[in-house]
């Protein structure tokens, strides 16, 4: 019978046929094939609230971004946002690279429904990026640091909330399971991330003990802690512990900033390898794409001042 209806279209056509007429002249015998040819999802609700509910019985995650006016900014710092609406119990600390904060980004702030703290210092002239070079220090030393100053101002050792510190730059892509694994660190947790290093990925090494004992890199292996800023969490109360534990400004060489602040926080074996022991990736260092602009086109740039 297989046989014979793969070998006659015809029949295949006459099927189609009186299934459409049941259909149309039968409306009680829509819903049975409606079952057979398809499944029709309709959302009764949202899935999540905007931002998600604040539960006083979950750790804070306290999200550190640095940001500078470009191009790209607004674009970056909204896709971020739209993966922080999905997280509960997060603060997100934005640190503009600028004398004052700006206009485009507290407007977007403000819109998101966030939990937010916006703050802002300028990295001095002497080391902004000149001639295509990289940065020395790189870029967000002064922003992370800064962040991390207002966190010991604003909340004491005894009297904190439980909760963890996290430096998400916006050129990244991060899986809501990230901050899951993240939320509940004891000192330091650790993880694989993508597109860093000139690798699909960098990664801790873990041992059938579940410990870290090196790292996964090609470029300067030796460093303390070589592995990238996406890729570590901190508890608060270790960073409010340890007042001197900070991003170094000057004499660390590139890939070193770090390991400039772990190392005043914990040894190796502290570490605590998260995403099934450093087996899977949940954070990507995709980068937008810096677009091409022509420049001085009459109408269009004082049209919409925010892009």
């Amino acid at each position: 019978m297989k046989k014979y209806i793969a070998r006659n279209p015809v029949f295949l056509i006459l099927v189609m046929l009186c299934c459409s007429l049941l259909y149309n002249l039968w409306p009680h015998n829509r819903a049975v094939l409606q079952s057979v040819f398809f499944k029709e999802v309709v959302r009764t609700k949202y899935i999540y609230t905007r931002p998600p509910s604040w539960s006083s019985g979950l750790p804070v995650i306290f999200a550190i971004t640095p940001t500078y006016s470009r191009p790209v900014q607004k674009a970056e710092l909204t896709r971020l946002a739209n993966t922080f609406l999905h997280v509960p119990n997060l603060h997100w600390i934005v640190v503009e690279d600028s004398k004052n904060t700006s206009t485009l980004v507290s407007h977007l702030l403000q819109s998101t429904g966030l939990n937010y703290t916006h703050l802002h210092v300028e990295t001095p002239l002497k080391f902004k990026v000149t001639g295509g070079k990289k940065p020395n220090p790189p870029r967000g030393t002064l922003q992370r640091n800064l962040a991390l100053q207002w966190l010991r101002q604003t909340f004491s050792v005894n009297d904190s909330h439980p909760g963890v510190v996290y430096f998400a730059d916006d050129d990244n892509t991060y899986s809501l399971q990230l901050f899951e694994e993240m939320r509940f660190t004891t000192k330091v947790s650790v993880w694989p991330v993508a597109f860093v290093g000139g690798l699909p990925y960098e990664s801790p090494k873990v041992n059938s003990s579940g410990k870290v004992y090196g790292w996964r890199v090609i470029i300067d292996p030796q460093r303390p802690f070589a592995i990238d800023m996406a890729g570590f969490a901190v508890n608060l109360k270790l960073i409010l512990t340890k007042p001197q534990a900070r991003f170094k400004l000057t004499g660390v060489k590139g890939g070193y900033q770090e390991s400039s602040l772990l190392t005043d926080l914990v040894s190796l074996s502290d570490l605590e390898p998260k995403a099934s022991n450093c087996t899977k990736v949940l954070v990507w260092h995709t980068r937008t794409q810096t677009p091409i602009l022509r420049k001085n086109i009459t109408g269009l740039a004082d049209f919409i001042g925010e892009i």
